[in-house]
């Protein structure tokens, strides 16, 4: 599906712009600051959109009679080599550049929790934030991989028609959970609501219904730019919200619109914006693009206070030009990091592909999940 390859990297440039500004590379009160922040202030519901993408995709390139085990290698190879080396480059940089600071992921504390991916269970900011900042979303997708085997079979035996209502139910699940911190600090719902892995289970279930739904055909002719359109007015919306709203409530039915509808217009060969050539390939960069670019961004803030001042003194133009040499030398990094370590230990790690075994085997087996009336839909491989 190419489409939602192809946005995986507008995700994860979105992602890039919230740092860009949560660490203020442009200076306090200046236009390029307003600028930034109108554009990218609540960017980081980019992680949405990859947790509501990764149930869709791993759904719908479910191989039926797959053991879990298999499922479990095959995620654990795409990505843990990406995570081992840039936590390796994060605990370094930490060593030759000491005293960075930004939301405690300058700190070594929770290093051992990081690199087992168990850091976001953690309400500890030090910790979920700990070496490379942005690896707290990949302790979340460990226990969506880890619980997929068995989400897939009991999604399996729900009925066509409870479709529907399951995907209303999961959607509603994440616009409760605001409510039920009320009453905690602002920090303590901030983690519970964003980073804490089994409150984001409901994005990933959301996303494999998604997928059933369009696989049964049972998924209604929503062309993209209107789904894109209800995702930039939500976006907008967040500004306007309660800030436990808009961590992920805010933009999760416009997210949950977009992704099958982007996969449809995929299926029936429409395409899109997204499913170019160039943009593909960003997308199939976006993962090690997401894991490197916070670390250019702090090392090289670092860096360039020495040499010529703090970012709080530039002027717009120079944050301009660092915020365009920051992307460039992210997308660089990525491009090395997806060419040296992604593609070849993925390949490595997961081995030949071996024949399923019997569903009666000991271990789980994935089941089928079905096909868009008469046309086989399925697509082998995934994210």
């Amino acid at each position: 599906m190419p489409s939602l390859t192809g946005l995986r990297f507008a995700a994860a440039l979105l992602v890039f712009g919230f740092h860009i500004q949560a660490m203020h590379v442009f200076r306090a009160d200046s236009a390029g600051e307003r600028v930034v922040g109108h554009l990218f202030g609540h960017g980081a519901v980019g992680v949405s959109f990859f947790f509501i993408l990764s149930g869709f995709v791993l759904t719908w390139s479910a191989r039926p009679g797959e053991l879990a085990r298999r499922i479990w290698r095959r995620r654990a190879a795409k990505i843990y080599p990406n995570h081992l080396v840039t936590a390796a480059i994060a605990i370094a940089g930490l060593l030759a550049l000491p005293g960075v600071a930004d939301a405690g992921s300058s700190r070594l504390a929770g290093a051992l929790p990081n690199l087992l991916l168990l850091q976001a269970w953690d309400p500890n900011p030090a910790v979920y934030f700990g070496l490379n900042t942005v690896s707290w979303s990949l302790s979340c997708e460990a226990l969506f991989y880890f619980c997929f085997p068995f989400l897939l079979r009991l999604l399996s035996r729900v009925g066509e028609r409870a479709l529907w209502p399951l995907a209303a139910g999961l959607a509603a699940i994440v616009w409760c959970l605001p409510l039920a911190t009320f009453g905690s600090s602002s920090a303590t719902s901030y983690w519970l609501i964003y980073v804490f892995p089994p409150s984001r289970l409901a994005e990933f279930c959301l996303g494999m219904v998604l997928a059933r739904i369009v696989r049964v055909g049972r998924w209604p002719r929503i062309p993209a730019s209107v789904a894109a359109v209800l995702l930039v007015a939500a976006y907008i919306a967040v500004g306007y919200m309660p800030v436990r709203f808009g961590y992920v409530a805010a933009t999760v039915i416009p997210l949950a619109v977009l992704v099958p509808a982007l996969a449809t217009a995929d299926v029936r060969g429409r395409g899109s914006l997204w499913s170019r050539r160039r943009a593909v390939w960003l997308g199939e960069v976006s993962f090690a693009f997401y894991l490197i670019h916070q670390l250019v961004i702090r090392y090289t803030l670092k860096v360039l206070s020495r040499a010529v001042g703090d970012p709080g003194t530039w002027s717009t133009a120079r944050s301009v030009e660092v915020a365009v040499v920051m992307v460039a030398m992210s997308l660089l990094a990525a491009w090395v990091l997806y060419r040296v370590v992604e593609q070849p230990l993925n390949r490595r790690l997961r081995g030949t592909r071996a024949r399923p075994k019997s569903p009666v085997d000991d271990n789980v087996a994935v089941p089928a999940v079905g096909v868009v009336g008469r046309q086989d839909l399925s697509l082998n491989g995934d994210r």
